[in-house]
């Protein structure tokens, strides 16, 4: 899928690389975090993290009406360094993580969709950032 946007979302998490690393890419954590707003949830993820491996998750309605999958491809994985994978529409994601000692930045640079405006989708990919970065901070 061509398409010249992409969009970069970031936080800085106050955990260690290997804890964050570890909540990112473990599917019993993904289930807890990976979600934009409080009604939807992620109740089913399976993640096979190595270059040519695939990986899903569910995201649904917490009243049933709609879900969907997230799914893709791991073109690069660089252990507590870089994730690339490609999303099952052909969009491109890279995710960066920067060890700062006991805190750790996620950089996240995705290939906008043409459906939706750019700040819905900034503003939903920073949520899910966001409640990464909660739930792994309080755990």
């Amino acid at each position: 899928m061509e398409n010249s946007t992409s969009i970069t979302v970031e936080t800085t998490v106050n955990a260690p690389i290997e804890k964050v690393w570890e909540f990112w890419n473990n599917p019993d954590h993904i289930t807890k975090w990976s979600f934009a707003s409080p009604d939807w949830h992620t109740p089913y993820s399976e993640n096979d993290l190595k270059v040519g491996g695939k990986f899903k998750s569910t995201m649904a309605a917490k009243d049933g009406s709609m879900s969907f999958d997230f799914e893709g491809t791991y073109t690069t994985v660089d252990e507590h360094e870089k994730i690339e994978y490609a999303i099952a529409d052909g969009r491109a994601v890279s995710i960066i993580f920067d060890a700062l000692g006991e805190s750790t930045r996620i950089t996240e640079t995705f290939d906008a969709e043409n459906t939706n405006p750019i700040e819905m989708q900034r503003g939903g990919w920073q949520a899910i950032l966001d409640n990464f970065k909660s739930y792994t901070e309080a755990s």
